[in-house]
């Protein structure tokens, strides 16, 4: 019906609003230095909106770069729809056209690319370089670059001809504050904030066996409260013999697989060599790094759960006043950005040029394909071509350029073939990437496009939101009737 399409417009409509204000109330983009951060912290009430910024998360997650790009560009592609909907163009279609723009940009997208030499320490450090030349870390790029190309390298394991890359499980970035920055390294093992449990224990152990334990080294105790009356003090001594026979036993259990070392999630209370408390995130690095299992009953344990490839245990005293938190934050999430770089070109050894050099090629590439659709599906296909621009003007709005004119100059260079002509993030001007050697992990640039197209798509599949809400009825069912079913874009702040 008629009333049915209304709704369907106006939810749709208010998803977009809403996905567009993200910007920022005056519509223009906000950027920070680390979009991701900002974005992690900003609370919103509305569903469409919530989603938007899932998105950032989801690009983080999945490649660690391009944030900011995605939602700039799902808000564009978002925007671009809303005139379709007003004329009445059914979502469906326009979803499809969108989907169908969206495999024809990841072909552009391949083939522009260029392939890497993941084993080519120079290539490799000056890609790199490019994704965090505009960080606050700039200045010590080239250590900060070999700090990540190194890290990668240590968690980059194949098996089966299937590489795995596990950053944000097995590379983490400790922060000691105190001393320079130019003493960071890459340590091939896992540092731990800890000291041993004794000051009798050894604090360097060449080649240790080590147990790693889920389980307490404590006397159980009896469930809950328990009350024991003790009538005569035999009772009394026999109760703490008891606890300490069950201690006992659990030491000569660990003993008699002559470990050096112990690590614990929970507490000790008894003299081997050990390390206590130790995070659970911790322990399967440690686990990982020197083949142990971590073991969760003691009478599980066996001689093959003993981890035996640690070359060196050993506790040293390091740092003591020295950068502030914020500064070692900041280097932080800029080493995690570097790390997720080198890992997706690791995953996918292929570049594509940046600078909006690669979605200036797609949106050239898509209008040309939209002249050969048939029907109403050609417009909004046309109109991600559209959509991709936002990202080359986006950087020359950064750097105050006028935005109409280089743009026009862009995409008469791409017109005649000049894929890797982009805009320089410092002037503004147009420029070859190649002479320029930015380059983006081709990951990034698929994972950006299809985040964004497939979450508008998502949106557009909406044509109503209902609050979760209900306004209680006076029969006292808790379920709404289906009038008072309120839209949330209509909703009053107070009833949310």
């Amino acid at each position: 019906t008629n009333a049915e399409r209304e709704t369907g417009r106006k939810a749709q409509v208010s998803n977009i609003t809403a996905a567009k204000m993200l910007l920022d109330p005056m519509g223009g983009v906000v950027l920070t230095n680390d979009g991701n951060s900002i974005l992690r912290e900003v609370e919103v009430a509305h569903p469409a909106a919530k989603s938007m910024i899932e998105l950032s998360r989801t690009q983080d997650e999945e490649v660690g770069d391009g944030t900011t790009s995605v939602i700039i560009l799902a808000g564009e592609v978002l925007a671009q729809a809303l005139p379709y909907l007003e004329r009445n163009v059914h979502p469906i279609v326009i979803i499809s056209a969108f989907k169908k723009a969206l495999e024809d940009a990841i072909k552009v997208i391949d083939n522009i690319s260029k392939p890497v030499n993941i084993e080519d320490q120079e290539e490799m450090l000056k890609l790199i370089k490019s994704a965090i030349g505009t960080k606050f870390v700039s200045r010590w790029s080239d250590l900060m670059c070999k700090l990540a190309l190194d890290a990668v390298r240590t968690v980059a394991k194949e098996e089966d001809g299937k590489r795995e890359v596990d950053i944000k499980r097995y590379a983490r970035v400790e922060k000691v504050p105190g001393g320079e920055i130019e003493e960071s390294k890459v340590l091939d093992g896992i540092m731990l904030n800890k000291d041993v449990t004794h000051a009798s224990m050894r604090r360097r152990i060449e080649n240790p066996r080590i147990i790693l334990l889920d389980c307490p080294l404590e006397y159980k105790k009896g469930e809950s409260q328990t009350a024991a009356e003790i009538m005569d003090e035999s009772h009394w001594s026999r109760l703490l013999q008891i606890e300490e026979e069950q201690i006992k036993e659990m030491c000569d259990k660990i003993i008699s697989f002559k470990p050096d070392l112990v690590f614990t999630e929970k507490g000790v209370s008894a003299n081997i060599s050990a390390i206590r408390r130790v995070r659970k995130t911790d322990n399967n690095r440690i686990a990982r790094a020197v083949g142990a299992n971590i073991v969760n009953r003691l009478e599980d344990l066996k001689e093959e759960d003993i981890g035996t490839k640690c070359g060196l245990f050993s506790i040293e005293k390091i740092g003591d006043e020295g950068p502030s938190k914020d500064i070692l934050n900041e280097i932080e999430r800029n080493l995690q950005d570097a790390m997720c770089v080198s890992r997706n070109v690791f995953f996918n050894p292929l570049l594509a040029p940046g600078g909006g050099a690669t979605e200036m090629a797609i949106s050239v590439k898509l209008s040309e394909n939209s002249k050969t659709l048939e029907g109403v599906e050609r417009w909004p296909y046309k109109s991600i071509a559209e959509a991709l621009e936002v990202i080359p003007r986006t950087l020359i709005q950064n750097c105050g350029g006028n935005s109409i004119k280089i743009l026009t100059q862009l995409r008469a260079k791409h017109a005649i073939g000049d894929h890797t002509w982009g805009i320089d993030g410092l002037s503004g001007n147009v420029v070859d990437m190649n002479e320029y050697d930015i380059w983006e992990p081709h990951a990034v640039k698929v994972q950006t496009i299809k985040t964004s197209i497939e979450a508008a798509c998502l949106l557009l599949r909406v044509d109503d939101i209902v609050s979760g809400v209900s306004k209680k009825k006076s029969g006292g069912s808790s379920a709404p009737a289906p009038q008072e079913m309120e839209v949330e874009g209509e909703a009053e702040p107070g009833e949310r």
